[in-house]
């Protein structure tokens, strides 16, 4: 019997990259936000009783800086939308998947964090996200948590998805030289998150690539990998200090490791600069 999954936030890059890989595993329906409002409880109601699904994945997103200017919303999206989608697995027997962030910690550390170092968030963005985690965990008995980082990939507009196209172009670009986290490649991503389903270990994990790095760092790798001469490089990427970023505030130092995924036997997944080269000169728009 093939399983059913409802995916939320379809639009979005993990989301939308996930919906495709569950098939033909799942019977997917997947919903965009136009479709599918998840601070609208009825609707989250009806669209689970319609679906009947084993699995819900909510992949619904707002950003950091709107999170800050509007904590109303940020408290519908990433709080009480996942809290009725939990409660709604919960009625009819379904696994939950709650995407969250390194955000959740303050990020004034020097090691890499795992789920047994304290969170403590220092945006709005942050407290929602660790909110929704504890509402999603208290609603549902079987949920997985999945706290994933700088996530780029095609189809997402962002810095990190975008700066090796910029530097192609030759347009200058700046880069943040002091704030330092895990990033991960989409595609990798799924993979894990592939590779941790089966085992219903219902816990709270750190998804993320190998190693650390500055988006300065992540621009100067993309220029590599992209072909763009040092010496251009050099002259297309201003460093710039995250005090001169006009944006919310964001933690310092928050690279992650994941103890679940060890304990399950799972290799670390590969480097940040192999997942970058290869998003650069394969899955990059041209």
């Amino acid at each position: 019997m093939t399983l059913r999954a409802l995916v939320t936030g379809a639009n979005g890059l993990i989301a939308g990259a996930l919906a495709k890989r569950l098939v033909p595993a799942y019977e997917v329906a997947a919903r965009s936000h136009a479709q599918l409002d998840i601070s609208d409880a009825a609707a989250v109601r009806r669209a689970v009783e319609e679906v009947r699904p084993d699995l819900i994945i909510n992949g619904a997103v707002i950003g950091v800086d709107l999170c800050e200017r509007d904590p109303a919303l940020a408290d519908a999206v990433n709080v009480q939308g996942p809290r009725f989608l939990a409660e709604a697995a919960e009625r009819v027997g379904a696994e939950m998947m709650h995407f969250s962030s390194n955000y959740v910690f303050g990020g004034d550390g020097e090691s890499f964090l795992t789920v047994q170092d304290d969170a403590r968030p220092v945006n709005e963005y942050g407290r929602t996200k660790l909110t929704g985690e504890m509402a999603v965990n208290d609603a549902c008995s079987r949920s997985f948590i999945i706290r994933t980082s700088w996530v780029f990939g095609r189809g997402k507009s962002s810095f990190l998805s975008g700066v090796d196209g910029e530097l192609r172009a030759g347009r200058p670009v700046s880069a943040i030289n002091d704030i330092w986290a895990s990033t991960t490649y989409v595609h990798d991503l799924v993979a894990r998150i592939l590779e941790v389903l089966p085992h219903r270990l219902y816990r709270t994990y750190h998804l993320v690539n190998a190693g650390v790095c500055s988006y300065e760092e992540f621009a100067q790798e993309a220029a590599r990998f992209a072909g763009v001469s040092d010496r251009d490089a050099d002259r297309l990427i201003r460093a710039v200090s995250e005090k001169d970023a006009v944006r919310s505030p964001r933690p310092t130092f928050t690279p992650m490791r994941c103890v679940v995924s060890e304990g399950l036997g799972l290799a670390p997944m590969r480097s940040w600069r192999d997942a970058l080269r290869e998003y650069v000169q394969r899955d990059s728009p041209r």
